[in-house]
């Protein structure tokens, strides 16, 4: 199969909640977010849907130095966010706030792939989060260090 448009991104349990939005101002954070939905014309970057939007976090992992580097934001429309952290949304699917028959669908049509493709790919992305997570990463905030707030 070609490569993925989406792809499942889990963040390793020894780095949750460590995001930019946490670590900046309010404002800050939204004049950032506001400037990612500018720049990809108030567009999902990966599907293209319009509406509501979320800021995403774009991480590169270096497994062999355990470095977690920031290199930079996206777009996305709620179902490419919600493939992207896939764990919390089976969490919400649970508590019966999102469908996970949704999100499945939405990964299956943006990758025009059928369903033994995703399973192959969560397959593969849950054994690296259970690889990663048994170690702590030290995090490279990049070029965007310097929007930490200072208070």
């Amino acid at each position: 199969m070609a490569s993925l448009k989406l792809t499942i991104e889990l963040v390793p349990s020894t780095s949750w909640y460590a995001n930019m939005r946490k670590v900046m101002s309010q404002w800050d954070w939204d004049v950032l977010r506001k400037k990612i939905y500018a720049d990809y014309g108030h567009k999902c970057g990966i599907c293209g849907a319009t509406g509501r939007l979320d800021c995403h976090e774009l991480w590169e992992y270096d497994d062999q130095e355990q470095m977690q580097t920031l290199r930079g934001f996206i777009a996305l429309c709620d179902l490419c966010h919600h493939v992207k952290h896939i764990g919390l949304a089976r969490i919400l699917a649970d508590e019966g706030k999102i469908s996970m028959e949704d999100i499945i669908a939405h990964f299956l049509q943006v990758n025009g792939c059928e369903y033994p493709d995703y399973f192959n790919h969560a397959h593969s992305s849950w054994a690296t989060w259970e690889k990663r997570s048994k170690h702590d990463w030290q995090v490279d905030l990049g070029d965007y260090a310097d929007l930490v707030s200072k208070v």
